[in-house]
């Protein structure tokens, strides 16, 4: 009797599992491929989550360097484990992912406007400037730690600069760079910070990642469009 009792309480157990697996949802993480026209709040929209909760999830992206091919992470987003409803689902967010554009940059000295990403910025001249770059990591913010001139958190976008060259606050898209964890080709980023060794035609590009990662980006002379 013990033996088939314990049969039946570890088929009961089996089946209640069983049951559980067929039927319960789990709250996780989904990635999404940005495409040209998306935003934050395009997102918000398409996903029925509030546009907090995704910059929230994303603190490194700032709203104005989505990119097409860019990798954001969308916040609880309901995934059945079931094999058969987990196939539609990824079936049915292929169907419907945007396609991933290749970046370019297209100058039109004569108007003054520059496209990137299949954006339209009108720019009020061009700089070049000697760039390096930095991480979030104490030893590069000192006292103050990862935040900018003003306190804000370092983000993607966050540069430092000389304000006598380059005044705070000055919008520009960056392009001539080269790193994996920035975007490809151009970015937009504002400058918000300063630094010690930051004097003249110089740069300092804060990249979200490790701090051996970022070193790798080394000097680079990057133009500078300053947006109006």
């Amino acid at each position: 009797m013990k033996i088939r009792f314990k049969a039946i309480t570890l088929f009961a157990a089996a089946m209640g599992i069983s049951t559980m697996l067929h039927t319960a949802p789990a709250q996780a993480d989904s990635v999404h491929i940005a495409g040209a026209s998306t935003t934050y709040y395009t997102l918000s929209n398409y996903y029925g989550i509030s546009v907090d909760e995704i910059m929230n999830a994303n603190p490194a992206v700032g709203a104005g360097n989505i990119y097409p091919g860019l990798s954001l992470t969308i916040p609880g987003i309901t995934a059945p484990k079931t094999a058969a409803l987990m196939k539609t689902t990824v079936t049915a967010a292929a169907a419907t992912q945007p396609s991933i554009i290749t970046a370019s940059l297209n100058v039109e000295a004569a108007t003054n406007t520059v496209q990137a990403w299949g954006k339209e910025f009108s720019y009020e001249k061009v700089i070049q400037v000697k760039a390096s770059a930095y991480s979030a990591a104490a030893s590069e913010n000192g006292n103050w730690g990862a935040v900018d001139y003003f306190g804000n958190a370092l983000k993607l976008g966050t540069i430092a600069v000389d304000p006598s060259v380059i005044p705070l606050g000055t919008k520009v898209l960056v392009t001539g760079h080269s790193h994996p964890g920035l975007p490809k080709v151009a970015f937009l980023a504002t400058a918000t910070d300063t630094g010690s060794a930051i004097k003249g035609n110089r740069i300092d590009i804060f990249i979200p990642g490790s701090q051996s990662s970022v070193a790798e980006f080394g000097y680079q002379y990057v133009n500078l469009f300053i947006i109006d």
